[in-house]
């Protein structure tokens, strides 16, 4: 059916439609009760942006090159390189150690600096856990590989024995 047959109905399907594009017509109820200080408390349909985290702003001025803005997440993914290709070299134990040590260097920077670039990436304290963790995790591991484990921990020894059995 076409606009001229229905009369003003596509018409007003057509301002409707222009009006969920525009926000709201004004003059209208909606538009005097969304002003700037009021939001609309409904959720909208498309995210159009989502939230820095926080401390995810810039950790150098907008002036400096952009990856002396983000030295944290350099220091961190160059130890990680580092440490990547001193595994490749076949000095397993001291790669991961180097690993997990940057993992742990993350979490501080992450503690301590009020910015960190995109070193943020949720918020603090789950960042300071998540690296903390993961970097904890790969140092004790890596002291622990065989041969001759700089760490041994009796109980591990126990339950591999009681879970293969």
């Amino acid at each position: 059916m076409s606009a001229h047959a229905s009369g003003d109905g596509g018409l007003a399907a057509a301002a409707a439609g222009a009006a969920a594009q525009h926000g709201p017509r004004p003059g209208t109820r909606a538009q005097r009760h969304s002003g700037p200080g009021r939001g609309s408390r409904r959720f909208p349909r498309i995210t159009r942006d989502t939230a820095r985290p926080e401390g995810g702003g810039r950790a150098a001025s907008g002036q400096a090159p952009a990856p002396a803005r983000q030295w944290p997440l350099l220091t961190v993914m160059s130890g990680v390189a580092a440490g990547l290709l001193v595994v490749a070299l076949d000095a397993h134990r001291a790669g991961t150690l180097v690993i997990g040590f940057s993992l742990l260097l993350g979490a501080l920077l992450r503690w301590l600096l009020p910015s960190v670039g995109m070193l943020a990436v949720r918020s603090r304290f789950t960042d300071m856990v998540t690296y903390g963790l993961l970097g904890s995790l790969i140092v004790v591991l890596s002291m622990m590989t065989q041969p001759d484990p700089w760490l041994e921990i009796p109980f591990l020894e126990d339950l591999m024995e009681f879970t293969v059995r």
